[in-house]
């Protein structure tokens, strides 16, 4: 394999070494599907992106995402950590979009600058689409926990804004803190489910400017938890708004995600009813820390 430059971004990340790490592969039009993946595999993060070319084609960058173990259509945190690395490496000057084609379609990356320096970047996702409720009994037996912890005002649903993902609302900080993932009951579940990823909320945080605790499992990819998902809290978005979780259509939400696992992160979660369904919008900081070549 010819050498092949990487990046690695820390994504949804207030200081360098937290939120969510993703390994950006540049120039990688030469790799087969496998060879993609078994480097996805090596990396070991819960994403890695391939940019295929540094020239734009149909009005955007083509852009593959995999898993340790599954391509997958759409990421969030691998669409804004790529949209970044493409900012900073390929265009090296400042612009106020990029769009990434995406197995899922095109999605828009915009940036927002403070001090002539990248600040926040925003993605906008597909509108929400919803699926099938699950049982509060059944989802307690995966995440060890009891029905009382499940928040019964409203269901648990599968939400996809790209990647589906089964939405938990969860009553307290304690069930939060306490879910784990019984492997077996998980595995169950899943089996018959477009969904193979849970997002646990509630409404209890550690900061007090933060509105939402979250948590995602996501084994069927190979990573027992994430710590910073921008497509399940896209999907968390959409939920937000058409169960009124807030009382509103409309949610302008701080969460943060990854403290469990050492790596604490803050995800900006915007969305709004219209005409067209659920607008949906997930932003946050992404910090460079490494820069290499595959061998």
């Amino acid at each position: 394999m010819d050498r092949t430059t990487f990046y690695i971004v820390d994504v949804f990340a207030e200081a360098k070494y937290a939120g969510n790490q993703l390994a950006v592969v540049r120039k990688a039009g030469g790799l087969s599907s496998a060879e993609m993946q078994r480097v996805a595999k090596e990396m070991n993060y819960s994403e890695t992106t391939f940019i295929l070319a540094d020239e734009q084609r149909n009005g955007g960058y083509d852009v593959r995402i995999f898993s340790p173990e599954h391509e997958l259509p759409f990421a969030g945190h691998p669409t804004l950590g790529t949209a970044y690395v493409i900012r900073e490496a390929i265009v090296e000057d400042r612009i106020d979009e990029i769009t990434l084609n995406l197995k899922v379609g095109q999605i828009p990356v915009t940036f927002h600058y403070r001090d002539g320096q990248v600040d926040i970047l925003w993605m906008k996702q597909k509108p929400p689409t919803f699926g099938a409720e699950i049982e509060r009994s059944a989802i307690a037996r995966v995440l060890n926990l009891t029905e009382e912890d499940i928040d019964k005002r409203f269901p648990v649903e599968e939400v996809s804004t790209g990647v589906p993902f089964i939405i938990t609302p969860l009553t307290t900080f304690e069930a939060l803190r306490g879910a784990r993932v019984a492997r077996e009951a998980y595995f169950e579940l899943i089996e018959d489910l477009e969904a193979k990823m849970v997002l646990v909320f509630c409404p209890h945080t550690r900061a007090a400017e933060n509105d939402l605790s979250v948590r995602v499992f996501a084994d069927y990819h190979g990573v027992a938890e994430d710590p910073a998902t921008g497509s399940a809290n896209g999907c968390l978005a959409g939920y937000l708004v058409r169960h009124r979780y807030f009382g509103e259509p409309r949610v302008d939400v701080r969460v943060e995600q990854g403290h469990e696992i050492g790596r604490p992160s803050l995800l900006l979660l915007k969305a709004i009813e219209s005409g067209r369904g659920i607008d949906v919008s997930v932003g946050g900081r992404v910090v460079m820390t490494a820069k290499g070549e595959l061998v």
